[in-house]
């Protein structure tokens, strides 16, 4: 009897302590457009394209709603006024204010989740004061130190001191290697290599898995033609990217390219710039 009641007791903890753990929460998965880039040669974004073919690319960001209250971005846009200037993009608004037409205040996003270096995907950081900055280490220590100094031309310098700065206030997460889940739901991945060390973001919601492909995968044309994107260190590891992504999504039409602008056809709800992914 004793032993019976031991057992039963020892079940009925870890009952209890089940019960006690947090759920992961639901997600709700958006994509916003702040800007186009007009007659965009495609074959800077699919390797072997007619180089005679352009398409007006979709700049975007992409917001993840979490039923926790949590507010991730991943990638953060640009918004410098040399950058305007030098790409000339139409439609443009800074990425803080589209994100506003989903609903969320740039001073409520949490966390910050940084693909690569390059000016269009980290150069608005520091629209958003308040987030954690998510970014693989040896994306970091490649491009940059801790004082902003450039190791590597692919990160803008303005940008590197921004990165930094954000790193002396204790706010940048340096994210050690593949398949890492940084937030409950939310894991990245070793990209391709469109820089050193870029990566993409898998989110879990509704019993599906989301896969925020960002410049591991620029057009929807790249995945149907399993072809790498053109800007890579390294078409193989592109190719193999690819095929992750493939085996992590629940279904291949929730694999979410860079800067596609069918992206806003396909997911035409709820409009105004802004995709809901699902």
């Amino acid at each position: 009897m004793r032993r019976a009641a031991t057992i039963g007791a020892a079940m009925a903890t870890a009952v209890v302590l089940l019960a006690m753990r947090p759920a992961t929460p639901t997600y709700e998965v958006y994509a916003v457009r702040y800007a186009t880039l007009p007659n965009f040669r495609v074959a800077n974004l699919i390797q072997g394209a007619d180089t005679s073919r352009r398409l007006d690319i979709a700049m975007m960001v992409w917001l993840i709603k979490g039923s926790d209250g949590r507010r991730v971005l991943v990638d953060a846009g640009f918004h410098r006024a040399d950058f305007v200037t030098r790409w000339r993009p139409a439609d443009f608004v800074p990425p803080s204010e589209a994100v506003e037409r989903a609903g969320v205040k740039a001073d409520d996003i949490t966390d910050v989740i940084i693909s690569h270096v390059h000016w269009d995907h980290l150069d608005g950081i520091d629209l958003f004061p308040k987030a954690r900055v998510w970014i693989q280490r040896e994306e970091f220590q490649h491009h940059l130190d801790s004082t902003g100094a450039v190791h590597d031309r692919a990160i803008d310098a303005g940008d590197a001191k921004v990165l930094a700065d954000i790193a002396r206030q204790g706010r940048l997460m340096l994210v050690d290697g593949d398949a890492k889940e940084i937030i409950p739901g939310i894991t990245v991945h070793i990209g391709g290599k469109h820089t050193f060390a870029s990566q993409f973001a898998a989110v879990r919601t509704g019993g599906n898995t989301i896969v925020l492909a960002s410049d591991n995968l620029y057009l929807y044309e790249n995945l149907a033609r399993r072809v790498p994107i053109a800007q890579t260190l390294d078409a193989a590891s592109n190719v193999n990217a690819q095929a992750q992504m493939l085996k992590l999504a629940s279904d291949p039409k929730l694999i979410v390219p860079g800067h596609d602008p069918e992206v806003f056809t396909r997911f035409a709800s709820p409009g105004n710039g802004i995709a809901w992914i699902h």
